[in-house]
């Protein structure tokens, strides 16, 4: 149960974040959630968003870099220590987390948290086996 993930190699220049948003948003994709990673001169733009064929296709036709990553999106609940608890549980089964974004639900009590892991099958099995809620990428495409 994983999600498909794109990401965007962008360069560090002005206008080029509402560039790739504008492509996006021209061709009808609903971008769920994003995080952007960068450095002075180049940015890694990382999107789930509601047609990842569709996304990387008309980015590529505009000259971007694009990649696709499975990433794993889990429900916690948002609270103090919701994250801390589920770090735990992968700190004590020896799974790295590579990198880790969140967005929270528009209506309900739980944040849901985005992972890249280095072992993503041992990394679903040890969640779903202590009560995680491991979600579908169709459901965040609706949310």
């Amino acid at each position: 149960m994983h999600v498909e993930q794109i990401s965007i190699f962008i360069e560090n220049k002005f206008g080029r974040l509402a560039e790739v948003t504008r492509i996006l948003g021209d061709a009808g994709i609903n971008i769920r959630t994003l995080s952007l990673a960068d450095t002075s001169d180049f940015g890694i733009l990382r999107l789930i968003v509601n047609d990842t064929e569709k996304a990387r296709a008309v980015l590529k036709e505009k000259g971007f870099t694009v990649s696709k990553t499975e990433v794993v999106a889990v429900e916690i609940p948002d609270r103090p220590g919701g994250l801390a608890d589920i770090l735990q549980v992968l700190d004590q089964d020896g799974i790295n987390v590579e990198y880790m974004y969140a967005f929270v639900e528009r209506c309900g009590g739980n944040a849901v948290m985005i992972f890249r892991f280095d072992e993503t099958q041992k990394a679903i099995a040890t969640l779903a086996g202590k009560g995680f809620n491991v979600l579908p990428g169709e459901r965040l495409y609706c949310m």
